[in-house]
């Protein structure tokens, strides 16, 4: 049995209509005009007067001399990390071939996507670890031509610890554009950028649903809505520490759910409490105090597994662990973007370099998918061989199903088979 202590406000009427028609009008308008309608959306949307929208390499190089060494230090740790993941997660990856039956060898290859393009938002928050998240794993993963586009910061162009980052996790190019008019450009090839396989990225609803619209000209990494938060905890947590990690999230944006799922009523009590207590010092108190009042919730359950059975039905983006039973739920729980075993661990690690990646799936998404990861940018792909008795033997069998189908032409195509490697010394 569950009780709130708080609950969310009950959610409003989606009226995407808006958002859809205005990100169905620039595809359509990009896709027909190609570079001159690209310049004309930078212009009212990004503010970008210049000519042209590739980031020059003396820039980067500028950019890199003018940033302090501590950035870059620390930047190149997360850089390590995340692409050490990757790289693992890779290896982990395999191709085979195994002879399933006489005659019958069956294989499976990993082709790495060949152009990509990734999209790294600048919104209130430039989000720098995007950059290593999705460019330096899409080179983890082998492939062979990756671009990084995000909105100007100003005339100058794109944020310059951004594109440092950008470059830093080997974009073999750069484009300063942002929003629809990004993703769009990725997927036809306009302003230089030569047609993209597949795109990723992480932005605002407008960014999103150019995804969803183009998903098909272009392969997509996922559509993510909202960031979230949710915390097992019971009575061996810190009530201060899991209140400071609810926030901490929440600061994402005025839509951002957070999520307290506790074994103990006083704990929770005690969370809400610390919540009250930290909101007023909080620097972006408006932000986070929103999310919270409409999307926070505070559950208690009865026992561990109504938690694990709470949490699952939620599937939440993050999902921290802060219980004297954590190695349980670790065994136990099913749906989750990224898991944070202990309180050692936090949200904020993952999203900005800790090794594992930040583009997780949100809205109940969980339940079916995992977030990005190298494997993503990988195809994989399988393949048949057969020796002439092999083909044969199976020519009758696969036929009959054929024809149960109704599809006879392809009956035919087995048929001949049976016939053409029919031992010779009959």
């Amino acid at each position: 049995m569950r009780r709130w202590l708080k609950q969310a406000s009950p959610p409003a009427a989606a009226d995407r209509s808006r958002v859809q028609e205005t990100v169905r009008g620039i595809i359509a308008d990009i896709e027909a005009n190609g570079d001159a309608a690209v310049a004309k959306y930078a212009r009212q949307f990004d503010k970008w007067e210049k000519a042209g929208f590739r980031e020059p390499p003396d820039r980067v190089r500028a950019v890199e001399r003018a940033l302090p060494e501590t950035f870059k230090d620390d930047f190149a740790y997360a850089l390590k990390q995340v692409t050490g993941f990757a790289r693992a997660q890779r290896e982990s990856m395999r191709e085979f071939a195994t002879e399933i039956d006489p005659g019958i060898t069956l294989g499976q290859k990993l082709i790495p996507i060949e152009k990509v393009g990734c999209y790294i938002p600048g919104g209130k928050y430039p989000l720098i670890a995007a950059a290593i998240m999705s460019i330096a794993t899409a080179k983890a993963a082998g492939c062979a031509h990756v671009i990084g586009a995000a909105p100007p910061r100003d005339a100058d162009g794109i944020y310059a610890p951004t594109l440092y980052a950008m470059a830093q996790s080997g974009a073999d190019e750069i484009f300063c554009v942002g929003g629809v008019q990004a993703l769009a450009s990725m997927a036809f090839g306009c302003i230089g950028m030569g047609a993209r396989d597949f795109v990723t990225g992480p932005g605002n609803a407008f960014v999103a649903e150019a995804k969803r619209q183009l998903f098909g000209t272009v392969g997509i990494d996922l559509l993510a809505g909202p960031t979230e938060i949710a915390v097992i905890a019971d009575d061996s947590a810190d009530p201060a520490l899991v209140a400071t990690d609810l926030l901490g999230q929440a600061e994402h944006g005025p839509d951002s759910p957070a999520w307290l799922f506790t074994t103990s009523e006083k704990f929770g009590q005690a969370v809400l409490a610390e919540i009250a207590r930290q909101l007023p010092t909080l620097p972006t108190q408006a932000v986070a105090e929103t999310a919270w009042k409409n999307f926070g919730e505070v559950i208690v359950v009865d026992d561990d597994e109504e938690a694990a059975a709470v949490s699952d039905e939620y599937a939440p983006e993050h999902l921290e662990l802060q219980t004297a039973k954590d190695d349980w739920y670790l065994e136990r729980l099913r749906n989750y973007g990224s898991l944070f075993v202990g309180e050692q661990s936090t949200v904020a690690y993952g999203d900005k370099g800790v090794g594992t990646n930040h583009t997780l799936p949100t809205g109940r998404a969980a339940r079916y998918t995992g977030g990005l990861w190298v494997g993503k940018f990988i195809k994989t792909v399988t393949w048949q061989r057969l020796s002439d008795d092999a083909s044969r033997r199976i020519a009758p069998v696969m036929g009959r199903i054929c024809r149960t189908e109704g599809m006879l032409a392809h009956e035919k195509t087995a048929d001949v088979r049976f016939a053409r490697y029919a031992p010779k010394n009959i």
